[in-house]
């Protein structure tokens, strides 16, 4: 590919790092277009899990001062790009350029700001490699959400499937309606449940075989589905902040056992996808991220929904992420729209994210 913005085959490594804050996800991607239909091949992928002292540092980012905060953020680009010089050292691939989500720190959307760190001029600079990156700012100054960014990737790479639901830190969905796009986020997924189980020294719970021991609380169920939140309509996006300032508080207040409190998230989080999709009978909902490995919340789901539910190969599930990231990155370099008014409530569809280059 000559850097151009206009060919029709790019050759990209896409990076996604999450609210679970389970590692740095990474992916060598393929995108061509072919008349007007992108097509997209997942080559290579890996994650490289956290040390203890980067899950404190970056879980505890938001308590920083505004200096030791940037210096995080470089700090975090130059470990992103040293990761992402390993891969490419042992994968023996070339790329055409990095397309980075970095790691939310803040998103309060209402007050116009989001933060992800891990500064794509620390990666161009270590990597040597043009980097992409800061996809939500632009959408959020224009009155958006920043989020969620996946849609246009769900219409342009997934459009075969009907909904596409994504039940990562937080579940997100994205549909047809009358001609547009829609998505918005649902509930608090698996930052809730891994945040949990960490009482136990767990990161997750495995195949959610705790919650399947427990039993629902009405009380607590009625609580968490009263939610400001869950009577908006949307275009809508949900932090960590809501979590820990709304959803935490109540859940401690009932002193529930971990087993109950579990199961009864798990209710909660069916609930509020029923809601969503309580009209809808027919289609095929595509299902990916962490959740979509939790056994038991597959069965509740399966179980409770009408539509179909496809869970792709384990590579789309886990790294569905990263590649829309590196199909934003492409549609950023062609200065094509890879964020939609529709799904996130800005004044206009945009072009967002900052290129870094080096000269050669």
């Amino acid at each position: 590919m000559t850097l151009n913005g206009m060919n029709s085959s790019y050759h990209v490594l896409g990076l996604m790092s999450g609210t679970s804050l389970d590692g740095l996800d990474v992916a060598i991607c393929t995108f061509e277009l072919s008349g007007q239909k992108w097509h997209y091949a997942i080559e290579k992928t890996t994650t490289y899990p956290y040390s203890p002292g980067w899950k404190k540092k970056l879980s505890e980012a938001e308590h920083l001062s505004g200096i030791d905060l940037i210096l995080l953020h470089n700090e975090y680009g130059e470990l992103i790009g040293k990761y992402v010089n390993q891969f490419l050292d042992h994968s023996n691939s070339k790329i055409d350029f990095i397309a980075s989500h970095g790691q939310t720190i803040f998103h309060q959307p209402k007050k116009g700001l989001t933060l992800q760190i891990g500064n794509g001029a620390n990666i161009s600079a270590i990597t040597g490699i043009t980097t992409i990156c800061d996809f939500r700012t632009l959408d959020v100054a224009l009155g958006g959400q920043g989020a969620p960014l996946v849609p246009i990737g769900d219409e342009l790479l997934f459009g075969d499937f009907d909904f596409c639901l994504n039940l990562g830190g937080f579940a997100n969905i994205s549909y047809h309606e009358e001609g547009n796009r829609i998505a918005f986020d649902i509930c608090p997924v698996n930052i809730l449940i891994n945040q949990l189980v960490s009482e136990r020294n767990l990161s997750f719970d495995p195949e959610g075989s705790i919650g399947r021991k427990g039993n629902v609380s009405t009380n607590l169920l009625n609580e968490l589905n009263s939610l400001a939140f869950y009577q908006k309509p949307g275009p809508k996006s949900l932090g960590k902040e809501w979590v820990w300032n709304q959803v935490l508080p109540i859940i401690n207040r009932h002193k529930l056992s971990l087993e109950d409190t579990l199961r009864t998230i798990y209710e909660h989080i069916i609930f509020q996808t029923r809601q969503i999709l309580q009209n809808k009978s027919e289609g095929t909902m595509l299902t990916t991220g962490g959740g979509a490995h939790n056994q038991f919340l597959m069965e509740l789901f399966q179980q409770y929904l009408k539509i179909k539910i496809v869970i792709p190969s384990k590579e789309i599930v886990d790294f569905k992420e990263a590649l829309i990231f590196a199909f934003l990155g492409v549609l950023r370099f062609r200065n094509e729209v890879n964020c939609l008014c529709s799904a996130t409530g800005a004044r206009m569809d945009n072009i967002g994210g900052i290129i870094y280059k080096v000269a050669f």
